[in-house]
């Protein structure tokens, strides 16, 4: 796995002290709220720490481990995932666009409607 890729990965299990070197001052994330609605874009490197931790937080155990890519073309990676926290499970793509090197931004398209069934959020 590149070592940006595996830097996101490890972000994602809940090492922050990557994310300056790995991700841009003015990153950008783009995803669709836990339960649903239109996109929600935030900008900078403090709002992505705000949203690992606040994951961890919701979901003690939380562990991401990415079962295909890096998927590699010009200035994007493809990663795909998939996430446990005790008995939660759910998966999910990243898309990351690199911009000298950091991470720039990035499209999340998670199992959210099932993560919101497994918390008892939603029921149908």
């Amino acid at each position: 796995m590149s070592t940006t890729a595996q830097a996101w990965e490890d972000i994602w299990n809940g090492d922050l002290s990557l994310v300056d070197g790995t991700v841009a001052e003015d990153f950008t994330s783009h995803a669709a709220p836990l339960l649903g609605g239109p996109p929600q874009d935030s900008v900078g490197r403090a709002n992505l720490h705000t949203w690992v931790s606040g994951a961890h937080e919701a979901l003690p155990g939380l562990r991401f481990t990415v079962q295909v890519g890096p998927i590699a073309k010009g200035d994007f990676l493809v990663l795909r995932w998939h996430a446990t926290a005790g008995a939660i499970s759910f998966y999910g793509t990243d898309i990351l666009r690199l911009e000298n090197g950091l991470i720039a931004e990035y499209w999340a398209n998670a199992d959210s409607l099932w993560v919101a069934q497994q918390l008892g959020l939603v029921t149908l």
